[in-house]
């Protein structure tokens, strides 16, 4: 029986009380090591606009962009589920362009599921994008995409009103269809509260523990990035600094002629080479 990560499997999830585990990438041969590691589910975030292309922030990366580094994803995955970040003004415009485009991620990205910002306001999209029988997964709380609007990069529902109006977006897209839920840069027991009122996992990223799974930044973890680290990261290696002496170590013994050494060399007979002078 196959062990590949569905939707089905997201709320099997939640009904078991199991911690769903994700984690971004942005090319085939990490996203091979997390599918061997056996990581639940994928995202090919538009974070990839910092962490890879060195932009200032997620609204300048394409759908063009997302689409080609889905597809490298999908070549290193066999068991997790692939979910594809819709990027800025790709679902924005009205749900027609926004069922395109997601068709796009499926056929083009060969992705399992989207993944949107927005809670009540883009219920009537989702469910749109639902009906066209592609799984979307939410983001409510701090959506990047929208941080002109935040003033920048702020813990979201912290007040009364604001917090209300972020249980309302969850059981909206609850309603509208989608599979999970992101919650980003939530108090924790907020967070908590919101897992409780609906009936599909909720994913956490500076949500706290009790959501149903929680998601970071490959290059976060693995101490890759070299920009801002949010709080609520936690960096399980620092891969920077051995990267970093090996490239000086390399640029050493080709400058001292060390390398390459014999054993990466190939021979010709001497016979040959010397009827070629």
């Amino acid at each position: 029986m196959s062990d590949k990560y569905t939707t089905q499997s997201f709320l099997n999830a939640k009904r078991n009380s199991r911690k769903i585990t994700m984690l971004t990438a942005y090319d085939y041969s990490t996203a091979q090591i997390l599918d061997e590691s056996g990581i639940d589910a994928i995202l090919v975030g538009d974070s990839l606009a910092m962490t890879i292309q060195g932009k200032d922030s997620t609204l300048e990366v394409t759908i063009d962009e997302m689409l080609y580094h889905c597809r490298c994803v999908a070549k290193g995955i066999k068991n997790a589920m692939l979910v594809g970040d819709m990027p800025f003004l790709t679902y924005h415009v009205n749900a027609e362009e926004a069922v395109r485009n997601a068709g796009r991620f499926i056929q083009e990205g060969k992705v399992t599921a989207v993944k949107l910002e927005g809670g009540t306001s883009m219920a009537a999209t989702v469910k749109a994008i639902v009906r066209a029988q592609i799984p979307v997964m939410g983001h409510i709380g701090l959506t990047p995409q929208s941080v002109n609007m935040f003033g920048g990069f702020k813990v979201q529902g912290k007040e009364e009103h604001a917090a209300k109006a972020l249980i309302e977006d969850a059981v909206a897209l609850e309603g509208a269809g989608a599979f999970a839920i992101v919650l980003e840069c939530v108090p924790e027991m907020l967070a908590k509260l919101i897992s409780e009122k609906v009936s599909i996992p909720t994913i956490g990223i500076g949500a706290g523990k009790y959501c149903d799974g929680q998601i970071l930044v490959v290059h976060d973890v693995l101490g890759l990035y070299s920009g801002f680290t949010p709080k609520f990261v936690k960096q399980y290696a620092n891969l920077r600094e051995p990267m970093t002496e090996a490239v000086v170590a390399y640029i050493r013994e080709v400058r001292s002629v060390q390398f390459p050494a014999t054993q990466h060399t190939f021979a010709i007979s001497d016979d040959i080479l010397e009827r070629l002078y």
